[in-house]
């Protein structure tokens, strides 16, 4: 099997955030790979894998990382694969990496999801790959619509639960 989404984080203490994302695409039957590699301790290794992704078949990068955050960006400025960060909270309630990665300068773009939202970077990764494939985009839809009907359930069980002064 040869990935076609990469999951690159900057520590395997953003493991447990990233698991999200990793479930979800196996949940889709995606092929991905799980790296971690540092733009501050592995910087080499992170240019050869930003300038070899496309070649390798890569379609769609999800980077993870906390605090300075400059992952997903230097992995972006070497690659024309679409890149999505997601900061991770590791200090200052993850505002930090956020703002990190969402203020990349023009021509370096980096889709940013929330906080700790590797699930909605998956989604995104989804979406991308979706594009081009119809068998994809339904099997999104159908998950689309899955949530949908999660939240009609869950209003229906709030009706039940009784205050004295609940009108609803």
């Amino acid at each position: 099997m040869t990935p076609i989404v990469s999951i690159i984080m900057g520590s395997t203490s953003d493991l447990e955030v990233m698991e999200k994302a990793a479930g979800l695409l196996n949940d889709f039957k995606i092929p991905f790979e799980i790296n971690a590699l540092s733009a501050h301790r592995t910087p080499e290794e992170v240019e050869a894998f930003s300038k070899n992704a496309a070649a390798r078949g890569i379609k769609v990068i999800i980077a993870a990382a906390g605090m300075a955050a400059h992952l997903p960006g230097v992995i972006a400025a070497s690659t024309t694969v679409p890149v999505i960060g997601v900061p991770i909270n590791a200090t200052l309630g993850g505002m930090d990496a956020l703002l990190a990665i969402v203020q990349m300068p023009p021509g370096i773009p980096v889709a940013t999801v929330g906080v700790n939202a590797s699930l909605n970077a998956a989604i995104l990764a989804i979406q991308i790959l979706a594009v081009g494939d119809p068998d994809l985009q339904k099997e999104l839809a159908s998950y689309k619509q899955n949530l949908k009907k999660k939240i009609v359930k869950a209003n229906e069980e709030l009706q039940k639960i009784h205050y004295d002064f609940k009108t609803n």
